[in-house]
């Protein structure tokens, strides 16, 4: 297998959740509810984020050791131009296709508001500059932003640095559990609201999604400069961090499948809302998704050696799901699978707002061929370079 395959097939699965997640058909569709985030506050946007962190930290950082910082700087802010690139022709696709499509304005509204090629510069330079961000298409420019500015930061974690990045990612991420990000978001959205009444758009709270992004990408330089050897630090005959991975994740397990289905008391529905904004990464989200990736990344690296049968074949399985070819090919070229994914998405929703509502086999069909067209720019990044 390559040397990150298995990576590569995580960041895949997490993309063909993201699609299955993010189609949208009238009166819902059943494979929406077959997800991982029903028995957990862990969500594929989580790891697919953490993941582009640790790549990061594991490719660049490599380069950077190699190169020197200015070369590994420029690789990183280059990447990072071309991903700004994609996501900008997205959104110009979409909106191309709203103004020529019958319906389309009405059908994408929630999702796009009022913007449009002409007659919006406002709403246009809010989008270029990613104080406004349609639907779905809010990954991608996080993990930009988060871009620019890791270079510094991911030379000082090669030089030894960590827990000074650290600790600053942690005094962010506890700054917009305060929501002090308002004291700039609140007089820039103002500036930006245009006529249907929106201004700043995102789903995703800058400062706290950064702790996923630079805990991934801590990682990652660690393991590039040799500061930490992964399978010394997660060993089969020392199984106390799965162990209690697994005694967390299963504490909020009943506790997310009831306050999905409105099965809690208010009371705590209303307390697990407070300490669990999506958005905002709010604690019961940070420690459920530690959790979550420390027993996983146990039972990749340690689990095969582990004595009990049972174990290995958990290992086996996981081992063997993300090490499918399929969910490899769409990893190895993630990010602009991504962007695909949201022109699909789009393509769906409209179908179904003109012409649905469809029965459920369409929809399970029309589901499973996405997860298919979702190779299309994998295969053709891969025929371009062979």
């Amino acid at each position: 297998m390559p040397r990150y395959g298995l990576i590569d097939g995580l960041r895949g699965f997490f993309l063909v959740f993201m699609l299955i997640n993010h189609l949208v058909f009238q009166d819902g569709y059943w494979m929406s509810h077959v997800n991982h985030n029903k028995l957990a506050f862990v969500e594929d946007a989580q790891g697919f984020v953490f993941l582009s962190g640790l790549m990061i930290g594991l490719v660049y950082g490599r380069k950077m050791l190699k190169l020197g910082y200015v070369a590994g700087r420029r690789q990183v802010w280059r990447r990072a131009f071309q991903l700004y690139r994609w996501a900008m022709g997205i959104v110009v696709a979409v909106l191309v296709a709203r103004a020529v499509l019958p319906g389309a304005p009405q059908a994408w509204g929630n999702w796009l508001g009022h913007t449009a090629l002409t007659g919006d510069p406002l709403r246009l330079a809010a989008i270029a500059t990613f104080l406004f961000q349609p639907t779905v298409m809010d990954i991608l420019p996080q993990y930009v932003l988060y871009m620019l500015v890791a270079p510094p930061l991911l030379r000082w974690c090669l030089d030894g640095h960590v827990v000074p990045v650290a600790t600053a990612s942690l005094i962010l991420w506890i700054a917009a559990q305060l929501s002090l990000q308002r004291v700039v978001t609140d007089p820039l959205g103002a500036l930006v609201t245009t006529a249907d009444g929106q201004g700043i758009r995102a789903s995703f709270n800058l400062l706290a999604w950064q702790l996923v992004f630079f805990s991934g990408m801590i990682a990652g330089a660690l393991t590039a400069s040799g500061r930490v050897d992964w399978h010394r630090l997660f060993r089969a005959d020392h199984a106390a961090p799965a162990k209690i991975a697994l005694a967390v994740c299963l504490f909020f397990a009943p506790l997310r499948l009831f306050s999905a289905y409105g099965m809690l008391p208010q009371w705590l529905i209303d307390r697990i809302d407070t300490l669990g904004i999506r958005g905002d990464f709010g604690p019961i989200y940070l420690i459920n998704f530690a959790a979550a990736s420390i027993g996983l990344t146990w039972l990749l690296i340690a689990g095969p050696a582990h004595p009990r049968r049972a174990v290995q074949r958990a290992a086996a399985w996981a081992r063997g799901l993300f090490s499918l070819s399929y969910l490899r090919l769409l990893g190895r070229h993630s990010l602009h699978v991504y962007v695909w994914h949201v022109a699909i998405v789009y393509a769906v929703f409209y179908v179904d707002q003109r012409h649905g509502p469809f029965t459920q086999w369409l929809k399970t069909l029309v589901a499973l061929a996405g997860i298919v067209l979702l190779s299309l720019p994998a295969l053709w990044r891969e025929r371009r370079a062979a």
